[in-house]
């Protein structure tokens, strides 16, 4: 199955999901759409959507996905099995009308050269990351949505060795890795007599798959403790990503996470379990339709009696 399935429920925007050079699709209504290109937010003008053939054309999708959407389950959140993801959400609960959201999967991938040619890095900056991955630093990425923490991580991981033994964990499929020695694991939702499976669940089952780096696609929850205990076992050199809107505020997402894991520990003990297990954070930002590195702030250590972090600036870009 591929994008020649959809297509016919959307004759309207199939230039837009023809585009290559086009990430995102956003519908707000039969009346607006937007796409992403390079990475900017861009109005589509005169594209005719009726809000009858975008529930019709919605619908369809989901029974040849093998799902549903209704009054009674209005949210479709679906993948195609080129690992593009389709999100739609039809009245009542989307007020203005049929909200719909593409995000096509990037066959092309950006390497360590690309994002210092189109701007998101800067060739020292380059040379540090690069020197961080090859010390085994544990790095997070940090950013807001569409900001480009997935795209850097992979590019990132070009400068793992080809010897070291990788599992990747995520949330839904996206990192695009390619390494001698992968393992890929994806969680799993819950459905009618099928169990959910959580990246918790992987994390702990990954532990016994004797990796040489965990790389967790996105820390949003509880996940975040485990990644942690992995950390401290002797698994360096992890990858992973977060949201938030600076570096020190990526810190205390990261702790807040831990909590929801629902273990019964201080809250400073897990500050001081992040100062000691993290390395570096790297914070993304979208800056004159770009998306570009904004800072890196160095973890040097936690102080427990004042409760503060140490950070040493590795880059600001003012």
């Amino acid at each position: 199955m591929s994008w020649e399935v959809i297509i016919p429920f959307f004759r309207a925007i199939e230039p837009l999901i023809r585009d290559e050079e086009i990430s995102d699709i956003l519908v707000n209504g039969p009346d607006q759409v937007f796409i992403e290109k390079f990475g900017e937010m861009q109005k589509v003008p005169g594209v005719t959507l009726t809000e009858k053939s975008l529930q019709v054309a919605i619908r369809n999708i989901a029974r040849v996905l093998g799902d549903d959407i209704s009054e009674e389950k209005p949210i479709l959140d679906a993948r195609l099995p080129d690992g593009s993801r389709v999100t739609a959400i039809i009245p009542p609960c989307s007020v203005n009308g049929t909200s719909l959201a593409i995000r096509k999967f990037q066959s092309k991938l950006y390497g360590p050269q690309d994002l210092v040619r189109i701007g998101t890095l800067t060739p020292d900056l380059l040379v540090q990351l690069q020197t961080a991955v090859e010390l085994r630093k544990n790095i997070v990425i940090s950013g807001g949505a569409g900001t480009g923490k997935t795209t850097l991580l992979n590019a990132l991981s070009n400068f793992i060795g080809p010897e070291e033994r990788l599992i990747v964990i995520e949330e839904t499929a996206e990192i695009q890795i390619e390494k001698n020695n992968l393992v890929r694991l994806e969680a799993r939702r819950e459905q009618p007599g099928i169990p959910a499976i959580s990246i918790r669940e992987l994390l702990k089952a990954t532990l016994r798959l004797r990796p040489d780096r965990i790389i967790v696609g996105e820390v949003r929850g509880g996940e975040a403790f485990d990644l942690l205990q992995a950390l401290n076992t002797g698994h360096s050199g992890s990858l992973s990503t977060i949201h938030a809107n600076s570096a020190a505020q990526a810190i205390s997402r990261f702790a807040t996470c831990v909590l929801m894991a629902g273990i019964d520990l201080p809250y400073r003990v897990i500050r001081q379990n992040i100062g000691e297990s993290l390395d570096m954070v790297i914070q993304l930002k979208r800056q004159a339709g770009k998306r570009t590195v904004a800072e890196v702030l160095k973890i040097k250590r936690y102080v427990p009696a004042e409760d503060y972090y140490e950070f040493e600036s590795l880059y600001q870009n003012k």
